[in-house]
């Protein structure tokens, strides 16, 4: 079957749709998707869990300033920067092994989410007790990945089950929770570090952790029967078999080569410019602030548009002309202020898309959405080596004050190579 781009959500959705009303009628009991208290408390759950567990290794830049002066770390200060890359990375790369195996052993999804949880807390703990950067790249960079990894993609499954024609939105919304402690979360950090040390902070955190996601665990359940038999069907993989999976995979894996540039050089940018780390710190906080609309609108969106290409399109082109036009002509507070704004609403909302990509390649969107997060994963990776090189030169005058000229005009360059994905306009799904 051909379907056009403007409507080439529908034979997906629609068979997905048709599957959920035969095991409605089948099960009468199933609770309501989309609406009532069970969705609305699972999301809840899920948004707590974005917004404490995968908001805490999004702040790690914050330990990372205070690791490269402690005398415990000095020695291997130029392996600081690891520790945080893993935390996140582990999390987007494991996505193409983990997800199968959530489909497969259904029945212990509820288990894979308690183990990671625990193996979350017990990495902040681990890390207390670590006295070189080897340890904290054991503890707080691998063991906090793998666990977040364990318990994630448990709760991406039953999110799909619980919201099917308010998907996007759902994701939005559950996403837009790391946008949301991120606006806390560093500030946070920093008085505990500065008062308390290292070792007191993340076990006064992991303890935190514990006391806040532990009450909301018993919501994340999914919203339909088990499948004790998942180990004996396969994974559809017949997108890799459609041009236009390629298409999405193009324009997130170049987005993901620049998104998070911003994040990692903002606070030197200010602090070139004459502002303090405070403002610094503000700067990165109404970007995440931005994110956190900018993901809820563009998931209603998704829900909506028929044609996500365009909303491919928008998103990253509109984050070219941000970097391009305020980012490399930044001089004051008011206009950094700017582009994390638009920067963070447009580049920080192209995540949202995700689900809609799998909606529209597959029944079962989970397979092409670890795809896309192992893209990510890429990016994510090789962020930091590509961008170092790029920052020559010394601060001046000028487009991108000099020395950070190279690496604006790389975002931009990236973002506006990521919006040619609106090419696949005419690809059809088959």
């Amino acid at each position: 079957m051909a379907t056009e781009l403007q409507t080439f959500h529908s034979p997906r959705e629609a068979s997905a749709g048709a599957d959920v009303e035969e095991a409605e009628s089948l099960v009468p009991t199933l609770p309501s998707s989309d609406r009532g208290a069970p969705a609305l408390k699972f999301l809840f759950g899920a948004f707590v869990i974005e917004a404490l567990l995968w908001g805490f290794p999004l702040s790690y830049g914050v330990f990372q300033e205070y690791y490269a002066k402690h005398p415990n770390f000095e020695d291997e200060h130029d392996k600081i920067a690891v520790v945080g890359t893993l935390a996140t990375s582990i999390y987007f790369l494991g996505a193409p092994i983990v997800t199968p195996l959530v489909k497969r052993f259904q029945q212990w999804q509820r288990h894979m989410i308690i183990c990671g949880f625990l193996c979350c807390i017990a990495s902040l703990v681990g890390a207390s007790f670590a006295t070189s950067v080897s340890g904290l790249i054991a503890t707080q960079g691998v063991l906090y990945g793998l666990g977040f990894t364990l318990l994630y993609f448990p709760v991406l499954r039953m999110l799909n089950e619980w919201f099917i024609t308010r998907r996007g939105l759902a994701y939005g919304v559950m996403f837009a929770g790391g946008g949301f402690s991120g606006v806390g979360f560093p500030f946070l950090l920093q008085v505990l570090l500065a008062k308390y040390g290292y070792q007191t902070t993340l076990r006064a955190v992991a303890v935190g952790l514990f006391i806040a996601v532990l009450p909301v665990l018993p919501v994340l359940k999914g919203r339909l029967p088990v499948s004790h038999h998942g180990a004996l069907r396969g994974i559809d993989v017949s997108f890799f078999k459609q041009p236009l999976f390629y298409v999405f995979a193009f324009s997130n894996v170049v987005q993901g080569l620049g998104y998070y540039i911003p994040g990692l050089y903002l606070p030197t940018y200010a602090s070139s410019i004459g502002l303090s780390g405070t403002m610094g710190a503000l700067i990165l906080s109404a970007h995440n602030i931005a994110t956190t609309f900018g993901q809820v609108a563009m998931g209603y969106l998704s829900d909506r548009v028929h044609n996500v290409l365009g909303l491919v399109f928008v998103s990253t082109f509109v984050s070219a002309l941000a970097s391009f036009l305020i980012w490399g002509f930044a001089a004051n507070l008011g206009t950094l202020l700017a582009f994390a704004l638009v920067y963070g609403w447009f580049a920080g909302s192209f995540v949202i898309l995700w689900p809609k990509f799998g909606s529209i390649m597959s029944d079962d969107p989970g397979p092409v959405y670890s795809m896309m997060a192992f893209g990510k994963g890429i990016g994510n990776i090789l962020t930091g080596p590509i961008s170092a090189p790029l920052m020559s030169g010394p601060v001046e005058a000028g487009y991108g004050l000099n020395k950070f000229e190279p690496l604006i005009l790389y975002l931009g360059s990236m973002m506006l190579l990521s919006s040619l994905g609106i090419a696949g306009w005419p690809v059809r799904v088959r």
